[in-house]
């Protein structure tokens, strides 16, 4: 489980596909302090540690996952937002966030208004229904609060601090974004069509 609050920004600095897609990470983390088996979120992907060094971590994607999110584009230098697991007693400072990609949502439009950027996303057709206006979604592993949804469409608005500590300060039209819905608007809809 994670919170969707990014805690360093990882570099993709190998890519190799053999039976499944393996992949290095660059990273700021203490690698002393990470296990192999781990869970680390990578742009919103629960990914699991399989080698160490002392900058970096490997892991392994399968066909399946890399089919569900946008890992398909990744390419060496690309940056990614990273997330550890949760522990008992960490701050749940977003939303609970599972790290299953339910999704791809596509920016649609890009607009700074003051010192924020308004971000306009198009949700998958069998998705969009689970967005409503102040809910959580997490995008890319950011926990983050819908604005407005228009059909499909949807708006978050990103403050400098988020720009800054996380890959949203790069963000541009056609870029493709791992999305994971709020798990309670899941249950929410689910209990609705039970009813």
């Amino acid at each position: 489980m994670f919170t969707g609050i990014i805690t360093d920004i990882g570099t993709v600095t190998e890519l190799d596909q053999q039976g499944d897609l393996r992949a290095r990470i660059k990273t700021d983390y203490d690698t002393a302090n990470i296990d192999i088996g781990a869970s680390i979120a990578s742009d919103g992907v629960c990914l699991t540690v399989i080698d160490l060094g002392d900058d970096w971590y490997d892991v392994q994607i399968s066909a399946e996952t890399v089919s569900k999110t946008n890992l398909d584009k990744w390419a060496v230098g690309k940056r990614v937002n990273l997330e550890r697991a949760l522990k008992v007693g960490d701050e749940l400072g977003g939303h609970i966030v599972s790290g299953h990609v339910d999704g791809v949502a596509d920016v649609v439009a890009v607009k700074d208004e003051g010192d924020s950027t308004r971000v306009t996303l198009k949700a998958p057709e069998d998705l969009a229904r689970f967005i409503a206006p102040k809910g959580s979604v997490a995008l890319n592993g950011t926990s983050l609060t819908v604005n407005d949804v228009d059909g499909r469409d949807f708006g978050i608005n990103f403050i400098p601090h988020t720009k800054e500590v996380t890959t949203w300060g790069d963000v541009s039209v056609g870029d493709r974004v791992n999305l994971e819905i709020d798990t309670l608007a899941r249950y929410v809809a689910r209990l609705n069509e039970m009813a």
